[in-house]
């Protein structure tokens, strides 16, 4: 019976992801079936979070401060308990044990988290705290499963660390470009440091996207050294996400407050299988 109940929770943890990121779940398809469910799991504890700060549980009449902090608190003493009766929380607790994930990379995530309660503006240094805990520590926890059953030698482990940073770091990255509008309009936040109080213009954009670019190069880097299970749908992730960058530099910086870009279905099925061919085994 358990073993049936741990199947539900984590197809309910696979229907956050399917609905909240169809690129993010079309690349982790191409994970071997234990890592693809650990790499769900994380995310959707990680969706749950993100949905108590954005508004959600504001529209729900919800102190969101109140419930972050509780949140916290549950995600971190779930491993302990082999039985939860929320499926999110109970599929990420059985990934959270298989994969060791470490309570400060959950610890800072939810620092980050916090900021986005109280802070409107961030500095160079602020925005750098910022992307590690919401983004950084995320791709270090998919390493943390990447290697789960595969490990690897120490060294190669740093190199893969450092390569699964900068992709979250780019990953963050390209969202806060796509969601300009909504981060201003609706929820009182500028994360770039560039802009301030001001609105994106053409040389600023070229700037981040430069940025962007060299933060995919070092993730880029890190791929031949992951665990082959775990090559391709890493690769799919950061070829989706260049595809994004590429048109985020095609288009006016204006136009990033009136449209939010993204990649047809054919082509995101092209860059895809493109990359998937280059990690073929």
């Amino acid at each position: 019976m358990l073993a049936r109940y741990d199947r539900m929770c984590d197809r309910a943890a696979a229907e956050v992801i399917s609905q909240y990121s169809t690129s993010f779940y079309l690349a982790t398809r191409f994970l071997a079936p234990r890592v693809r469910t650990d790499v769900r799991n994380l995310y959707a504890m990680v969706r749950i979070a993100d949905e108590i700060v954005d508004g959600t549980a504001r529209a729900a009449g919800t102190d969101a401060a109140s419930l972050l902090d509780a949140y916290q608190a549950h995600v971190l003493a779930a491993p302990a308990s082999r039985f939860h009766t929320d499926p999110v929380l109970h599929a990420w607790a059985n990934s959270a044990r298989r994969c060791r994930f470490d309570d400060e990379h959950v610890a800072a995530f939810f620092a980050s988290m916090r900021r986005d309660l109280s802070q409107s503006l961030y500095d160079p240094a602020d925005f750098d705290a910022y992307v590690y805990g919401s983004a950084e520590v995320i791709g270090l926890m998919c390493v943390a499963a990447f290697v789960a059953e595969d490990p690897v030698p120490a060294s190669t482990r740093a190199e893969l660390d450092e390569g699964a940073r900068a992709l979250g770091a780019a990953f963050q990255k390209v969202n806060f470009l796509r969601d300009l509008a909504e981060d201003r309009d609706d929820l009182g936040r500028t994360y770039f440091p560039q802009l301030g109080d001001r609105d994106i213009d053409d040389t600023v954009k070229a700037e981040l996207v430069a940025d962007i670019r060299a933060d995919l190069a070092r993730a880029r880097r890190a791929v031949p050294l992951l665990p082959k299970p775990a090559r391709g749908a890493v690769a799919a992730a950061e070829a989706l996400f260049a595809e994004l960058t590429e048109r985020i530099d095609a288009i006016p910086a204006a136009t990033l407050y009136t449209t939010r870009i993204s990649v047809p279905r054919h082509r995101k099925l092209y860059v895809t299988a493109r990359a998937l061919r280059r990690y073929r085994a």
